[in-house]
């Protein structure tokens, strides 16, 4: 019996070369070093490989500082702070750190999508790592849709839901600290969005439908909270089917870059009180699009009382 040869897990996108981490999502691109720099063709490359594989890892990129890793962020596109959680000082950086009472997103979720616009690219780097756990996992939610029945397709194409960053923040999770609990709702929570999404979406780029769910949902539109409830968990546990996953062991300078449009993921809080610092640029993106063109609106948003806020939230919403 022929055996594949040890080169076939790897594809080649122009001039990269991209090792398979998993069956439906996720690759490692080889021997690229990232920035600012990168040549116009080479970065081509990386967003097309990017569309490919959803979710792409680099090793070895102790060279990115903040003032590098932002710059490299800015190529592909304008580059937003989080509405909500203030940035490191002198940066736009989103900053998840275990020590601080945040910084352990163990629940599944598409980034920020409690506004209209929310970001179409996040670029994750691995600051401080633990020695064990805190990995990290995606689930492919264009692929999720396209294995769904036709009767189900048919259904989440006409649902609408409202996302907000006031969610149920214990409701996945089994064990809940105090101080992760006050994190949530002083810093996270400071102001309120709320936006409406299709449950379905076509991807801008690809064409592609994806299911837009994850945990800032807070009710499909038009359903009671329990019919909300059932549906979600229907359709939410179609994303997140182990052979619709990668997981990414992380090690110290890594960087995952994912397309957040068609994906969501999940920190796994399985390493006790060891530090975990990373640090991730968020690229702004466009109000999700309909099977029937129907864009995403906003339903809340906080009045700004200073000129920071308002900053923050035109890079947010705008």
């Amino acid at each position: 019996m022929a055996h594949p040869t040890a080169s076939s897990n790897i594809d080649t996108v122009g001039d990269l070369r991209v090792r398979r981490v998993a069956g439906h999502i996720g690759g490692e691109v080889l021997d690229l070093k990232l920035g600012e720099h990168l040549a116009p063709e080479v970065f081509a490359d990386l967003q097309a490989a990017l569309l490919k594989h959803k979710v792409l890892f680099f090793r070895d990129q102790q060279h990115l500082d903040d003032v590098k890793h932002q710059a490299f962020g800015a190529r592909f596109g304008r580059t937003v702070a989080h509405p909500t959680v203030p940035s490191p000082s002198g940066t736009k950086l989103f900053e998840l750190d275990a020590s601080k009472g945040g910084g352990r997103a163990d629940s599944w979720h598409t980034d920020v999508t409690f506004v209209d616009a929310f970001p179409k690219i996040s670029i994750l780097r691995g600051v401080t790592i633990p020695a064990y756990g805190g990995d990290t996992v995606w689930a492919n939610t264009a692929h999720a849709y396209e294995r769904l029945p036709d009767s189900l397709k048919r259904l989440a194409e006409t649902l609408w839901a409202v996302h907000s960053n006031d969610y149920d923040y214990g409701a996945e999770r089994t064990q809940i600290a105090q101080d992760r609990l006050e994190h949530h709702q002083k810093v996270f929570v400071s102001a309120v969005y709320e936006a409406e999404h299709p449950l379905v979406h076509v991807h801008p780029e690809t064409g592609e439908r994806a299911l837009l769910l994850g945990h800032f949902i807070k009710k499909i539109v038009g359903l009671t909270s329990t019919e909300s409830a059932r549906i979600f968990e229907l359709l939410q546990n179609r994303v997140i089917r182990l052979e619709n996953t990668v997981r990414w062991q992380w090690r110290q300078d890594d960087v995952a870059i994912w397309d957040n449009r068609a994906t969501q993921h999940f920190a796994i809080n399985d390493y006790g009180d060891q530090p975990r610092l990373v640090r991730r640029v968020t690229v702004h993106g466009e109000p999700a699009v309909s099977v029937d063109g129907r864009r995403s609106i906003t339903r809340r948003r906080p009045e700004a009382s200073n000129d920071a806020q308002i900053d923050a939230l035109i890079a947010a919403t705008a």
